[in-house]
C-alpha cells in the first residue's frame, strides 16, 4: 500500500520536492496538492518579466495540468480549493468548500504574504501588492489605462515592478525608506550606478520618504501618496512592495509550533514528525527565506527524508542576489559591508559603470558585490561557500577569474 502524502501549496518550494521525490522514490506515495491559485505550478520570479512583455503566463508554467495527470498526482486548484484546517488528530486537511483529503505525511509550503503597509487608505481600490499572476494582469490592466503609478519599495521586487510598468508605458516613481536602492543587497556607491541608470530609463525616486497616508476619491480609489514631509504624489496604481512574511496562519491554528515561520529541523520536519514544510512559510535555525536557491535545496532535503534516505541535513548558505531587469548586471552575496576586522578591494570604472567590491576577513572572502560586469559572480560565491583561502590569489582576484 502506497503511503497518503498531501502537499499545502502549489508554489515552486512544495512542486520541487515532489519533482525531487518522483525521482527518488516514484512509488512510495500518492500524492494529492492543494492549491489557492487557478493554475498548474509556474515560476513566480519570472512574473517580472511577464509584467515587461518579455514572457506570456504561459512561458512561465513549470508544470502544466497534464504533468499532474501524467504522474498520478490529485490536483485541487483554484481559490475554493485553499486549505483552510488541518485536523492533526485524525490526519486529516479541509478545503474551503469541503474537499477532504487524509495524509500519512503533509508538506506545508504556504509560501509568504506581501507586507501591506499600516496607514489610512491602504484598503483602497488601485492597491495592489506584486505577488501572483493575478497581481501581475491587475497591473498591465491599469497599464493600458492609467497613467501615474507609484511603487512603495525599493527592494529587488520593486524595482522590478517599477521597470515593468515604465516598459508598459507609465510614470513611475519609487519611494523608498532609505538613501540607498537595494540597502539589504549593495553598498551605496553601487546603489548610485543602478539608481542613474534606472533614471536613464525615465524611472523617478523619491529616497529616504516615510509613507504617512494613502488618499482616495469619493469612489474608494488611490489617487495620490502622502508622506510625512508634508508632500504628495499624484498616482492612480500604487504598488506595495516592501517585503513579505510568512504565511503561517493555518499553521499557527492547527497547533503547530511557530515563530516568525513554522519552525523545522535540519530535514525540515516539524514539531510534528508526520509534518514537513519548506520554502518561504518556514524558520531553520531563525532564518526564514525569500530567495529561491534556498528553497530548492530545502526542496531536495526534504524529498531525501520522505523517501526514507534520510541521509541529508539542510544547512543555509549565503544566497546570492540578481536584479531581473533587462540589461542590467547586478551581483550581491555574504556581507558585503563588512566591518572593524574586515578589509575591502575595490575596482571602480564609472565610465563603463563598472564596480566591483570584495570583503575579506581573517583571509577569506565574506562578502561580494557587483555592478556592471557580473561574470565572475559565480567564482566569488564558490570561494566564500567553501572558505577557500585567498593568500595565493589576493593580489588579482578583484580581476576575476581568468586573471588569476
Amino acid at each position: 500500500m502506497k503511503k497518503r502524502l498531501v502537499v499545502i501549496g502549489n508554489g515552486m518550494a512544495g512542486i520541487r520536492t515532489v519533482e525531487e521525490l518522483l525521482g527518488a522514490a516514484p512509488d512510495k506515495y500518492e500524492i494529492t496538492v492543494f492549491g489557492a491559485e487557478p493554475y498548474g505550478n509556474y515560476n513566480r520570479i519570472m512574473l517580472s518579466a511577464v509584467l515587461c512583455g518579455e514572457k506570456a503566463v504561459e512561458d512561465i508554467v513549470i508544470n502544466d495540468r497534464q504533468w499532474y495527470a501524467d504522474n498520478g498526482i490529485t490536483l485541487h486548484a483554484g481559490d475554493a480549493k485553499t486549505v483552510v484546517r488541518i485536523e492533526r488528530g485524525r490526519k486529516i486537511v479541509y478545503a474551503q468548500d469541503g474537499t477532504a483529503a487524509a495524509y500519512d505525511r503533509l508538506l506545508i509550503a504556504t509560501g509568504s504574504k506581501a507586507v501591506i503597509p499600516d496607514v489610512a487608505g491602504n484598503g483602497l481600490d488601485g492597491v495592489v501588492s506584486f505577488r501572483d499572476i493575478i497581481d501581475v494582469n491587475k497591473m498591465l490592466a491599469y497599464s493600458r489605462s492609467h497613467n501615474k503609478a507609484v511603487v512603495l519599495g525599493g527592494g529587488l521586487l520593486g524595482l522590478e515592478a517599477a521597470n515593468g510598468l515604465a516598459v508598459q508605458g507609465m510614470d513611475v516613481t519609487v519611494v523608498h525608506n532609505n538613501e540607498v536602492l537595494l540597502n539589504r543587497q549593495m553598498d551605496k556607491p553601487a546603489a548610485k550606478l543602478l539608481q542613474m541608470e534606472l533614471e536613464r530609463r525615465g524611472l523617478k525616486f523619491k529616497m529616504a520618504a516615510k509613507l504617512k497616508q494613502l488618499i482616495g476619491d469619493k469612489n474608494g480609489h488611490v489617487t495620490a501618496a502622502g508622506f510625512a514631509d508634508g508632500s504628495e504624489l499624484e498616482c492612480d496604481l500604487f504598488i506595495t512592495a516592501i517585503g513579505v512574511r510568512p504565511n503561517i496562519a493555518l499553521a499557527q491554528e492547527s497547533g503547530l509550533y511557530c515563530e516568525r515561520g513554522i519552525v523545522v529541523n535540519d530535514t525540515l520536519q516539524s514539531y510534528d514528525p508526520s509534518i514537513y514544510a519548506v520554502g518561504e512559510c518556514i524558520q531553520h535555525r531563525g532564518d526564514t527565506f525569500g530567495l529561491v536557491a534556498p528553497l530548492f535545496e530545502q526542496a531536495k532535503v526534504c524529498a531525501n527524508h520522505l523517501s526514507a534516505h534520510g541521509a541529508a541535513g539542510y544547512v543555509t548558505l549565503p544566497a546570492a542576489t540578481k536584479l531581473k531587469v533587462t540589461g542590467i548586471n547586478l551581483f550581491s552575496v555574504g556581507d558585503f559591508l563588512g566591518d572593524a576586522d574586515s578589509e575591502t578591494i575595490i575596482f571602480t570604472d564609472v565610465a563603463s559603470g563598472i564596480y566591483k567590491k570584495l570583503v575579506i576577513k581573517a583571509g577569506k572572502l565574506v562578502g561580494a558585490v557587483l555592478y556592471g560586469d557580473t561574470a565572475d559572480g559565480a567564482w566569488y560565491q564558490e570561494l566564500l561557500e567553501q572558505g577557500a583561502e585567498l593568500v595565493a590569489i589576493r593580489e588579482g582576484m578583484i580581476f576575476g577569474q581568468n586573471q588569476i
